[in-house]
């Protein structure tokens, strides 16, 4: 009898050890699954995300490109004003300095 009370009992405790196994392994399982749904996703925002900035990326080069030839006209038109004022300045001083470089070459030093 007591030889039956302890196979009894080890097989009670290798029922348990075989059930404690299970429930680690469905927890590992699950635990893996739910990985994989985090990481699936994780790349779905990653790839909405992505769009997202693309499409805000190709609209502001889509602006920026479509004001090009504006930009270039109004470039062009400050360039022309430019030159036509230091055009302007420097005929109003041309005299001036003429006379002081003549001045300079014609003094004699002793």
């Amino acid at each position: 009898m007591e030889m039956n009370r302890g196979q009894n009992g080890i097989q009670l405790l290798l029922a348990a050890e075989q059930e404690a196994q299970h429930i680690v392994n469905a927890a590992r399982n699950a635990k893996l699954a739910r990985m994989k749904q985090a990481k699936e996703e994780a790349k779905e925002e990653i790839a909405a995300f992505r769009a997202q900035m693309e499409a805000e990326f190709q609209r502001k080069l889509k602006e920026s490109s479509g004001d090009s030839g504006a930009n270039v006209k109004r470039l062009e038109q400050e360039t022309d004003e430019k030159i036509q004022q230091l055009k302007t300045q420097s005929a109003s001083i041309s005299p001036d300095v003429v006379q002081m470089l003549l001045k300079y070459v014609t003094a004699v030093k002793n």
